[in-house]
């Protein structure tokens, strides 16, 4: 049960709402990473993108960058590339490893054929116009060079969307409340190949599936409650629901002795563009 409601789609690409709030620091991008933790299979994501690089030499861009989990591992796996981080919100890049800049996805200030490499993890469903910006990312690649992009798919983390129905439910006293925001499904592991393909001639999938299982309502608690900048956009008294989904969770442990996700997300390599 993804969300994908008009007013959602203009919240999740709101920039005001992205540089300000949903990623003016850290926080809330960390405790999505966190929930990863309890996977299994688990999956090294900046190694992955480590070893796709792995014939790429020169300069990358990390397009939108976030807290810089992937600048730090290319860093320190990678020193001979040219890395540059940026993002839309300043706030997020303290800490991040330099060079980094405030740039917009959507028009970089940076000439064609500039990089060997663009990494856009986890963050084209927020641009506005994807397509557009697809075009824009390849622009500022140069020949043999290779975008990746990231996403989870559409049947992603299944059993949190009924957890939050059903906590929405309780807390307004109907048999099912509003969906949550879902901030991929604009650009998800199944549309992400048309939209990619009007751009790129090769595109290789790499899917990433596996069970999060956990025995504490901690770390459920805090992914929820990590999307927080679309609390307007929910259509419920958003902390009251996040506490009763803690409440439902707790309850599902005691019983089944865990609360089990089932995640599939994905990494997508891009090559000629056309």
């Amino acid at each position: 049960m993804k969300s994908n409601t008009a007013q959602q789609d203009v919240a999740v690409t709101d920039t005001t709402i992205l540089a300000n709030s949903a990623y003016a620091d850290g926080h809330h991008l960390a405790a999505r990473q966190s929930i990863y933790r309890w996977q299994r299979p688990q999956y090294d994501l900046p190694g992955i993108v480590v070893e796709e690089l792995a014939g790429t030499s020169g300069i990358v861009f990390d397009v939108g960058c976030g807290n810089g989990t992937f600048v730090s591992r290319l860093r320190k796996d990678r020193p001979d590339l040219r890395l540059v981080g940026m993002d839309i919100s300043m706030g997020i890049l303290t800490d991040v490893e330099k060079p980094v800049l405030v740039a917009d996805a959507q028009a970089l200030p940076f000439a064609g054929d500039s990089a060997d490499a663009v990494l856009a993890l986890h963050m084209l469903y927020h641009v506005t116009d994807i397509e557009a910006t697809i075009k824009e990312l390849a622009r500022v690649l140069r020949p043999g060079g290779v975008l990746i992009a990231s996403t989870n798919s559409d049947t992603d983390k299944q059993e949190l969307d009924r957890l939050w129905a059903r906590a929405a439910g309780e807390v307004l006293g109907i048999p099912e409340g509003p969906a949550r925001v879902s901030l991929s499904s604009r650009f998800s592991l199944e549309k992400a190949p048309g939209y990619l393909k009007t751009v790129f001639k090769d595109i290789r999938v790499r899917e990433l599936p596996g069970i999060i299982q956990v025995t504490d309502p901690a770390p459920i608690v805090a992914h929820l409650a990590s999307y927080e900048a679309w609390a307007d956009q929910s259509g419920v008294p958003f902390h009251e629901t996040v506490s009763q989904a803690a409440e439902i969770v707790t309850a599902t442990i005691e019983t089944e002795g865990s609360f089990k996700i089932t995640c599939l997300g994905g990494i997508l390599i891009c090559r000629d563009p056309l």
